[in-house]
């Protein structure tokens, strides 16, 4: 009989533990292939944290320099457009040595309130623009 409840025991602790993987609220979603940096390719991961705001984390590569693009830029701003169907800057990708490597490799995470429905990232000349005024460089689908 004990080795009965222990057996039980153990399903239900997989089983809660099944669950709460299964329902955790992690998206991760690709952006789509650029049009100006056509090599560029990267994928955004949106979770829920315990103080329930969204953890956006961002991961990039084969992104150009934005001094290479036409025109040049200074730097890649992030963007979200938001379930009020708001568009938000929530930061910036720096281009400079170090923070691109040698493989155009990047990453960005940020914590915002608003829930993000789409990911966008633009060629700016300034990182604390409110209103996006560049080129959109890679962008994903609504989710």
């Amino acid at each position: 009989m004990k080795k009965v409840i222990k057996s039980l025991s153990k399903i239900s602790l997989m089983f809660f533990v099944l669950m709460i993987v299964s329902f955790s609220c992690t998206k991760k979603i690709a952006f789509m292939t650029s049009p100006i940096v056509p090599a560029a390719r990267g994928d955004v991961q949106v979770k829920k944290d315990n103080n329930k705001n969204y953890v956006i984390d961002v991961h990039l590569s084969e992104l150009a320099e934005v001094s290479r693009l036409s025109p040049p830029k200074q730097t890649y701003v992030v963007w979200i457009i938001t379930e009020e169907n708001i568009t938000r800057n929530i930061g910036q990708i720096n281009s400079k040595t170090g923070m691109l490597s040698k493989q155009l490799r990047a990453s960005f995470e940020t914590v915002s309130s608003f829930k993000p429905i789409k990911v966008f990232i633009t060629a700016e000349d300034d990182a604390s623009i409110l209103a996006p005024s560049g080129q959109i460089i890679l962008t994903t689908d609504s989710f």
